[in-house]
C-alpha cells in the first residue's frame, strides 16, 4: 500500500529512508510510486532528489538512487577476520578509500549446512550478497557468500638470498608483506640461487623470530626481465595453469562446420590487428548497399569467433574462463582466458581456413547511422590478416603484395563506409579523450629495448568504430528479446568530481557550465579550447580524472563516456567472457542452436557473473600496469645520475610526480627535497605553492630532473628536481604569496599564528616513507570504455 504524505508531499527523511531501506532498488520512478506522487509532482521530487545530492545526503548511480558509498547488493568481498563473537567479517576487495573513506565492515551470515562453494574462511575472496543492518553502532553491514571465488594461501613469492650456510632468506615482492623475511633452511631451499625469485610454502610460524618457508617453484633469476611478468601474476593470484578437464576438452574439440550455419566462405572480411596479435577474433567487410532507398548507404558485416560453440556453460573450460574473467597481457607474455587450442587455433580467423563465426550485418544510411541490422551464426574464411599499419599504408599509397590485390574491393570500401560512420560519431559527440598509451618492445632476450608511443591511425579508429556499432547492435537485439545480459556501463562523474572539476578550470579562466543532464559534449568543449595551448595535456588529465571507471553490470545504466544509452561487449569472446554471455544470449533470443545461454541463467545471476569479471579486469590492468613500471625501472637501473625532461603528472602532499618524456616512466620527487621553503599543497590548482616566494609546480608543467634512486622490484623510481617553478611577476610577489598563504587557511588568525601550517608539517611527517617503499607511480586515468 503506498504511503499518502499528509501534506501531499514526503519530507526528505522519508524520502532518505526509503532509499536506505531499498539500497540498489530506488530511481525517481520507484520513490514517486511509494509516495503516491503525481505527473505534476515530479519537478518538485526531482529539485529535492537534486538538493539531497548536492548535500551528500544521496549519490546516483546510473539511474538508480543510494546512499553515499553504499554497497551494491552484490559484491566480491575479502574475508579480513572475525569479531568478538567469532562472526567472519569482510571488506569490499575495490573501494577508493580516497574518495570514500574507510572501506564498510561486512558480517557474513554461514548457515550450518553451507552449499557446495560456499564455506569460506579467513584469507578467502567471496562472492557475496549483501543488505543494511538496523543495528546502532554495529557492522553497517550483513551478507551471505553465494560463491568462494578463491581461497587462501600460503603461498608467497619473494627473492632467495643466500646464506653462507646454503640456505637463506626469501624478501617478499608483496609491498604489504615488506619487512616480513621469511627463514629457509639449506634442505628446504630446492637448489635456489641467489637473487632467484622463488615461490614458497609457509611451513611453520613462530610467536618469535622469523617463520620458516619451503621452496615450491625456482620462476627464474630476477636479472632477467622474463621474470617481471611472473611477480604480478603471482601476487595477483592469475590463474596461470588450466585444469586438466579444461585442457583434455580443448583437445577434443572438432573444428566448425557448415551445420546449422550459413556459408559465408566467399565474402570477403579481412582481420587488422596489431602485428603482433597471435588470435584473431574479429573480421571485418563493407560494401555499397544497392538498395535504391538507401542511396549512398553501404551494408557493414562485422564477423565474430563463435567461441560459445566451444566453449559450453558449466563445462570444465567455461569454469577455467569465468575464473580467469579476461585474457592478461604483458610485454613477454600472454595469459590467455582460453587454452591455446580454442584461442590460437579453432577460434583465430586466420586466413583460408574456414572458422565458425556469430557474424552482424548492419545498414548504414547516408548519413553514417544505423538503419538495421542482424545476426547470423557463419562459417567464414578470412580473404586477409592484415596489421594496422599495413591497411594505412596501403590507404595511403603504399600497398604490398598483400594490400596491393585486394586495395579496390575490400580496402577502399571499408574506409568509404568508416567515412559515413564518422559522421554519426561526430553527431554523437563522445568524450573525444585519445591519451597515448606506451608500448615496451623486448629484445629476443626479454631484455628492454626502446619504449614507444604507437601511432594513432585511422585503422585504428576504423577498427573501434565498427566494434562499438556491432556491441550497440548486440545490446539492442537482447533488449528487443527481452532477455537479460551483462552490459557494459560507465556512470556519469559524481557531482563532487564535477564541482573539482569547475573549481580547477576556474584557475585557468576556463567556463565549465553544467545545465540539466551531465553530456560528454561539455567536456569536449572544453578540451578543444585547450587544443595546441601548453597546458593541453594538463587539462586532458585532469579531465580523464573527473571521470568514473566503467564495468560490467546486469542493470543498464548507459555508457557516459561513449554517449550511448545501451552498449555491451561482444566482439571478443577469446580474451573476455562478458562477450561469450552475449554471445550465449543472442544464440538463446534467436534460436541459432547450441551454446545457448541457460534458461536458469537470471538478472540476479548474471550481476553476480559481473561483479566477478568487473573485478578480474581491474586485477588485469593493475597486474600489466605493475609489470611495465617494473620493466622500466630495471631499464633505467643503469642510468641513475642521468637527467631527462618530463611532465608533472601528479601532486600531492608528499610531493610530485613526474611522467618521463621519452619513456612514460612515472617517479616520485619527495617534497623535502623541493627548493628550500616550505609548501603548501593546493588541491583546487593541482599545485604545490612555496609560502616565501609563491613559486608553483602545478600538474601538466615541463621539468628536468635527475634520477637519484631506481628499485625495479617495487617498480618504483626517485628523482630530483633539476627546474625552476613558475615565479609570481615582481613587485607581487609578497602580496600574491602572503594570499597564497592565507587562502590556504595559514598565517595569522584568532587561534594564533601558524597552527594549521604546523599542523600539515605534522601530517606530512607521517607521510615521508623510504623512497624503496614508494610505489612510483601516479594516479592513473581509469578506464572509461
Amino acid at each position: 500500500m503506498k504511503r499518502k504524505p499528509d501534506n501531499g508531499f514526503p519530507g526528505r527523511d522519508a524520502i532518505v529512508a526509503f532509499i536506505r531501506a531499498n539500497p540498489g532498488k530506488v530511481g525517481t520512478r520507484e520513490i514517486a510510486r511509494e509516495f503516491g506522487l503525481k505527473n505534476a509532482d515530479r519537478a518538485e521530487l526531482r529539485r529535492m532528489l537534486r538538493e539531497l545530492a548536492d548535500d551528500g545526503t544521496i549519490a546516483k548511480r546510473g539511474r538508480k538512487i543510494h546512499e553515499p558509498a553504499a554497497l551494491p547488493p552484490t559484491v566480491l568481498a575479502d574475508i579480513t577476520g572475525r569479531d568478538s563473537d567469532g562472526e567472519l567479517i569482510a571488506s569490499p576487495a575495490e573501494w577508493d578509500e580516497v574518495e570514500s573513506g574507510e572501506p564498510p565492515k561486512i558480517l557474513i551470515e554461514m548457515p550450518r549446512r553451507p552449499k557446495p562453494g560456499t564455506a569460506a574462511g579467513v584469507g578467502d575472496r567471496a562472492l557475496l550478497r549483501v543488505e543494511v543492518t538496523d543495528e546502532q553502532g554495529g557492522t553497517p553491514y550483513r551478507g551471505r557468500v553465494i560463491k568462494v571465488i578463491d581461497h587462501g594461501r600460503t603461498r608467497i613469492l619473494g627473492i632467495f638470498r643466500r646464506n653462507p650456510d646454503g640456505g637463506g632468506r626469501l624478501i617478499p615482492v608483496d609491498k604489504k608483506q615488506a619487512g616480513r623475511e621469511l627463514n629457509i633452511a639449506k634442505a628446504d631451499s630446492g637448489g635456489a640461487e641467489d637473487g632467484d625469485l622463488i615461490s614458497v610454502d609457509l611451513i611453520r610460524t613462530r610467536g618469535y623470530g622469523l617463520a620458516s618457508a619451503r621452496v615450491k617453484e625456482r620462476l627464474g633469476s630476477i636479472a632477467s626481465e622474463k621474470a617481471i611478468s611472473l611477480i604480478a601474476i603471482n601476487t595477483h593470484d592469475i590463474p596461470q595453469v588450466f585444469s586438466t578437464s579444461a585442457l583434455r576438452e580443448a583437445e577434443d574439440a572438432k573444428p566448425a562446420t557448415l551445420q546449422g550455419r550459413e556459408d559465408w566462405r566467399d565474402v570477403p572480411l579481412v582481420t587488422i590487428d596489431p602485428p603482433d596479435a597471435k588470435d584473431h577474433d574479429d573480421a571485418v567487410q563493407a560494401r555499397p548497399d544497392d538498395d535504391p532507398n538507401n542511396k549512398g548507404g553501404f551494408i557493414v558485416n562485422v564477423a565474430i569467433a563463435d567461441v560459445s560453440f566451444y566453449v559450453r556453460p558449466g563445462t570444465a573450460l567455461d569454469r577455467d574462463a569465468l575464473d580467469r574473467g579476461n585474457s592478461v597481457y604483458f610485454p613477454d607474455r600472454v595469459v590467455p582466458m582460453l587454452p591455446e587450442r580454442i584461442s590460437n587455433n579453432l577460434c583465430s580467423l586466420v586466413p583460408g581456413e574456414p572458422r565458425g563465426a556469430l557474424a552482424v550485418r548492419m545498414v548504414l544510411g547516408p548519413d553514417g547511422r544505423k538503419r538495421s541490422h542482424s545476426f547470423h551464426r557463419i562459417l567464414m574464411r578470412s580473404a586477409a590478416k592484415l596489421s594496422y599499419a599495413q591497411a594505412q599504408a596501403a590507404i595511403d599509397g603504399r600497398p604490398d603484395d598483400t594490400t596491393g590485390p585486394i586495395l579496390d574491393p575490400i580496402l577502399k570500401p571499408l574506409w568509404s563506409a568508416y567515412e559515413l560512420v564518422k559522421l554519426a560519431r561526430d553527431e554523437r559527440d563522445p568524450l573525444n579523450l585519445d591519451l597515448p598509451e606506451r608500448k615496451i618492445l623486448l629484445r629476443s632476450d626479454g631484455t628492454v629495448d626502446r619504449v614507444v608511443v604507437p601511432e594513432r591511425l585511422d585503422a585504428h579508429k576504423l577498427i573501434e568504430e565498427f566494434m562499438i556499432l556491432a556491441n550497440v547492435a548486440a545490446a539492442e537485439m537482447l533488449e528487443k528479446k527481452s532477455l537479460p545480459l551483462i552490459y557494459r556501463v560507465h556512470d556519469e562523474p559524481t557531482l563532487e568530481k564535477v564541482h573539482n572539476l569547475q573549481e580547477f578550470l576556474k584557475t585557468l579562466d576556463l567556463p565549465f557550465t553544467k545545465q540539466g543532464a551531465l553530456r560528454p559534449t561539455q567536456f569536449n568543449r572544453v578540451l578543444a579550447q585547450v587544443a595546441g595551448e601548453d597546458y593541453e595535456p594538463l587539462v586532458n588529465e585532469v579531465v580523464l580524472r573527473s571521470q568514473a571507471q566503467a564495468e560490467y553490470s546486469a542493470e543498464n545504466y548507459g555508457h557516459f563516456g561513449l554517449n550511448l544509452r545501451r552498449y555491451a561487449h561482444f566482439t571478443s569472446p577469446i580474451r573476455r567472457y562478458a562477450d561469450l554471455i552475449v554471445h550465449r544470449a543472442l544464440i538463446r533470443a534467436l534460436g541459432l542452436g547450441e551454446g545457448a545461454l541457460p534458461t536458469d541463467e537470471t538478472v540476479e545471476t548474471l550481476a553476480e557473473i559481473a561483479a566477478q569479471i568487473s573485478v578480474t579486469e581491474r586485477r588485469a590492468m593493475k597486474a600489466e600496469r605493475e609489470t611495465v613500471d617494473r620493466l622500466i625501472a630495471h631499464f633505467l637501473a643503469d642510468k641513475v645520475g642521468a637527467s631527462f625532461q618530463g611532465r608533472i603528472s601528479g601532486v600531492t602532499r608528499s610531493g610530485l610526480f613526474v611522467k618521463l618524456d621519452d619513456t612514460g616512466a612515472d617517479g616520485l620527487i619527495p617534497i623535502r627535497t623541493i627548493g628550500s621553503e616550505y609548501f603548501n599543497y593546493d588541491e583546487t590548482r593541482h599545485a604545490l605553492i612555496g609560502t616565501r616566494s609563491g613559486t608553483k609546480y602545478r600538474l601538466g608543467d615541463v621539468v628536468d630532473v635527475r634520477l637519484v634512486e631506481a628499485a625495479p622490484i617495487a617498480g618504483a623510481l626517485r628523482f630530483e628536481l633539476l627546474s625552476d617553478g613558475q615565479a609570481i611577476p615582481r613587485g607581487r610577489k609578497r602580496d600574491s604569496a602572503r594570499a597564497e598563504r592565507r587562502a590556504a587557511g595559514f598565517g595569522k588568525g584568532p587561534n594564533g599564528s601558524g597552527k594549521k601550517a604546523h599542523k600539515e608539517r605534522k601530517s606530512r611527517k607521517k607521510d615521508r616513507k623510504p623512497a624503496q617503499q614508494k610505489s612510483g607511480k601516479s594516479k592513473r586515468g581509469k578506464s572509461w570504455k
